[in-house]
């Protein structure tokens, strides 16, 4: 027990030094690139911080036993959604509060596509289920087609990094060079990006062995557990960002991430397995669509975020399910 919490903590500690850097690198390969900030928070950061929950529900469906490795398969897959359109929206409105602003301001244009984009396809993958297996099939293709148009859209679409006020601070690996080389820039995005994957790893690791000495059931751990533990990058990114007032790239790092987990990764999970969702899964996705709308709904009107709104109904969405999930309302 002493063992598995220390492991926990140093994993902590590994990814928390290595999203520090993975921020860094990404935000200059973005400018090196000439992308625009949406596309480096969308889909860059996002993307490349959500290696860690995907590779999870894959080894489950493949390597795992039968129907339990599909049932965790499909738990996983679900769980990111929903932390990431609670917990992480919580902790992001949490962050701002922290640092003495009650507003994030985002380009709203940018989160209202990720939103959208989210909102639709997430809703296919849910419905999916109830298809037959041809139509489910070709519900997947289209998630994948559609992930591949939000990818254009977001690059195609919205200011580059080089037009922003703020300076980017210096790259960690040449702090004194004002314009650091590509190909270094290059290789702390990928040294940051394998000291995530490999401090996600232990620290999933530590949790499903504390998770068997406490009797957590598989399914509660791959829902909750283990997509807590893997969507820490993301949220540790957006904490960064939001530190350096960043809020586009750091809520573009989570409704990006969003948008990737509903829409490929279902796509996997719907052609790799039967697609049957239980209760428990149905309301896992109801109200990650129902935090995603209410967000959208927030931006379409104002064109910002409380902080204290993301704080209340993203505690709230998570919540209630934790509640219905330990008391047994569900199955």
């Amino acid at each position: 027990m002493v063992l598995d919490l220390a492991l926990l903590l140093i994993s902590l500690g590994v990814i928390l030094v290595s999203a520090g850097f993975f921020t860094n690198g990404v935000e200059w390969l973005g400018r090196k690139l000439c992308l625009t900030e949406g596309a480096v928070g969308s889909i860059l950061a996002a993307v490349g911080t959500a290696m860690p929950e995907t590779v999870i529900p894959l080894i489950a469906i493949l390597l795992g036993s039968g129907e339990v490795g599909e049932e965790i398969g499909i738990g996983a897959i679900l769980g990111a959604p929903f932390m990431l359109g609670t917990l992480a929206l919580l902790i992001s409105g949490g962050a701002v509060l922290v640092f003495r602003r009650t507003r994030l301001e985002p380009d709203p244009h940018v989160i209202r596509r990720d939103l959208f984009f989210f909102l639709v396809v997430y809703t296919l993958a849910i419905a999916a289920a109830f298809l037959p297996r041809p139509l489910k099939l070709v519900v997947a293709l289209g998630l994948v087609v559609a992930y591949i148009y939000f990818v254009y859209e977001t690059i195609t679409k919205g200011r580059t990094l080089d037009q922003e006020e703020g300076e980017c601070e210096p790259l960690y690996l040449c702090k004194r060079v004002d314009n650091p080389p590509l190909v270094l820039v290059i290789v702390q995005v990928l040294l940051a990006f394998l000291g995530i994957v490999a401090g996600a790893k232990v620290f999933v690791d530590g949790v499903a062995d504390l998770s068997a000495i406490l009797g957590v059931p598989a399914f509660v751990f791959s829902l909750l557990v283990a997509p807590l533990a893997t969507e820490m990058p993301e949220k540790f990114n957006s904490v960064i960002w939001l530190a350096q007032r960043k809020d586009t790239m750091a809520l573009g790092n989570i409704t990006g991430a969003m948008v990737f987990q509903s829409s490929v990764i279902p796509a996997i999970g719907i052609i790799l397995t039967p697609w049957v969702l239980t209760e428990t899964a149905f309301l896992s996705a109801l109200l990650a669509l129902a935090s995603g709308l209410v967000t959208y709904l927030l931006l379409l009107r104002r064109g910002f975020l409380d902080a204290r709104l993301l704080v209340a109904y993203g505690g709230v969405f998570y919540a209630a399910f934790v509640a219905a999930v330990l008391t047994g309302t569900i199955g």
